[in-house]
């Protein structure tokens, strides 16, 4: 909980009054992989790594490197455990090249005991008036004996 209300005070006071404020993406990676903790510089890593190969390289034979067997899944459109996040992720298409980099634009990567969340720029479009605009995305995982044991997100059916 601690976790959460900073990250929400942080938030709150880089936001100025009046219209919101376009959603950029940090460039530089390494720097926020890095912490004074070697555990959560790892746990970091871990996630970082996670995204690269196996959420946008789709390089499932490489996915039991990376997350438990018994994975808990909250987004209700994947299944749970290992089995289930691998099926996810071949349903949205064949493996591609692995990234030296993340590509999707990161806000942010914190880590706190055994728990990371990345943020990413998430572009929208107003239903009402067709105009883009950008807000985040998070995606938050429990890392359990150097894998990742659990994932939360925003997604909704």
């Amino acid at each position: 909980m601690r976790f959460f209300m900073s990250l929400i005070a942080l938030v709150m006071l880089a936001a100025p009054a009046g219209a919101a404020v376009k959603v950029t993406g940090n460039p530089n990676h390494e720097e926020m992989l890095e912490s004074d903790d070697p555990q959560l510089e790892r746990n970091k890593r871990l996630v970082y790594d996670t995204w690269r190969v196996v959420v946008e390289a789709r390089q499932m034979d490489r996915a039991d490197e990376f997350i438990h067997d018994d994975y808990i899944q909250h987004n209700p459109n994947a299944e749970t455990g290992l089995e289930g996040m691998k099926a996810y992720f071949r349903q949205l298409g064949d493996p591609l090249p692995v990234k030296d980099r993340v590509q999707r634009p990161i806000v942010d990567i914190v880590a706190e005991d055994d728990l990371v969340v990345i943020t990413f720029v998430d572009e929208r479009e107003d239903p009402e008036t067709g105009e883009p605009y950008t807000t985040t995305w998070f995606d938050m995982f429990r890392i359990e004996d150097g894998k990742i044991a659990e994932h939360w997100d925003g997604a909704r059916r």
